[in-house]
């Protein structure tokens, strides 16, 4: 195994847990460029903390996350790092994954030491005006030692087409919006309407900086956060799936896990068997073109129908990809990244598979899918 150090201590103080260095200063001193956030699976894979998966799974997706004093001048209702929500910024969770605090200098030479076991990296943006500005001297700093393609989530409220090209210009390799509310009136209610001090957030301005995004990166290097279990119907993802689908860009689906404190803490998860027919229905638009007329929906906008011949439903379900982790792909197509329990904690079924589900996997996805009451199998010539 590379040597990569040993780990750095966890240690506990009043209401916060930090990773600290010894002989270092306390973690609020501690701000991007020069310190970013990194998740819990990213410490274990380059040992900046212990720690090993109740399952055995390749860990080469290392994800940063910008940190300021101030945190992310967002208020998105469902978000950790919402600006309301209760507690520090450093010590706030993010899609229920704690992020710990590390040297960006040091981050980078295990990367690079790391690199033949890497296959994505990833940096989030928060809103904050430094973000831009902070996301390119970071990632001049990580393509100047390591050559894992690298992907940004970005916030669009600081960015403009320029400032995407100049991404581009770096190196970056994919771009990822979290647009999570897949309708105008959802992303309004809860990433828009804030209390007072928050930062509110466009409809329009996330769709065009989409748009532009595709026409620098091209097909298939954008990709769009969706989110099941916000408030949308089964007939809204389908449409958010194809409108994506035709324009050559991913759909990374998320279930909703909510973050306790938050304004959406109390509001339960998706159903399990929605879940699984939507990471089915949004594998068959992407990847066997599938329409919106091979749906069906009752008066509320639940999927009541899926239209498909038997051998290509049958091959996705089999095939378990449908309902792996979805994730910017590594340098030879490969999942890149997986980010483990993203979407349910260790101790529950899991949502999303950052390994290609098992046979007894497998047993249980069909038992939750429960197609027989929705499949219409079609027989084409």
């Amino acid at each position: 195994m590379t040597d990569l150090g040993a780990p750095v201590e966890l240690r506990a103080g009043p209401g916060r847990r930090e990773l600290t260095v010894t002989g270092e200063g306390p973690a609020a001193a501690r701000v991007s460029p020069d310190w970013v956030r990194i998740s819990g699976a990213s410490a274990m894979a380059l040992r900046f903390r212990s720690g090993r998966f109740g399952r055995e799974l390749a860990s080469g997706g290392i994800n940063l996350l910008l940190n300021y004093e101030e945190g992310c001048r967002s208020d998105c209702a469902y978000c950790g790092l919402a600006r309301t929500r209760p507690g520090d910024y450093e010590d706030k969770s993010f899609i229920r994954v704690e992020w710990p605090l590390v040297r960006t200098d040091e981050l980078v030479e295990r990367m690079a030491r790391a690199e033949d076991r890497l296959t994505r990296l990833c940096i989030s943006m928060v809103t904050s005006p430094l973000a831009y500005r902070h996301t390119c001297v970071i990632t001049e700093q990580i393509r100047s030692a390591v050559r894992t393609p690298l992907s940004i989530l970005v916030a669009p409220p600081t960015l403009n087409r320029a400032k995407l090209e100049q991404f581009h210009e770096l190196g970056v390799d994919m771009i990822g919006v979290g647009l999570d509310a897949v309708t105008e009136e959802l992303f309004r209610s809860l990433r828009t309407e804030v209390p007072a001090g928050g930062a509110g957030l466009s409809w329009t301005k996330y769709w065009s900086v989409v748009d532009d995004a595709r026409d620098v990166f091209g097909p298939w290097k954008v990709n769009c956060h969706t989110l099941v279990g916000l408030g949308e119907t089964d007939r809204d993802l389908v449409e958010t799936f194809v409108r994506l689908r035709e324009r050559e860009i991913f759909s990374y689906l998320f279930c909703f896990n909510p973050e306790p404190d938050s304004r959406l803490g109390g509001r339960p998860k998706s159903p399990l068997r929605r879940w699984r027919r939507m990471q089915l229905v949004k594998h068959l638009i992407e990847s066997a073109g599938y329409d919106r007329d091979n749906f069906g929906f009752d008066a509320a906008g639940n999927l009541e129908l899926l239209r498909g011949t038997t051998s290509e439903v049958e091959a996705a379900v089999a095939d378990g990809v449908a309902f792996m982790t979805n994730g910017c792909p590594g340098e030879q197509g490969e999942p890149g990244c997986t980010r483990p329990y993203g979407s349910y904690r260790p101790s529950e079924q899991f949502r999303d598979f950052p390994f290609r589900p098992e046979p007894g996997d497998m047993r249980a996805i069909l038992d939750e899918l429960a197609l027989d009451d929705i499949f219409e199998r079609e027989v084409r010539a």
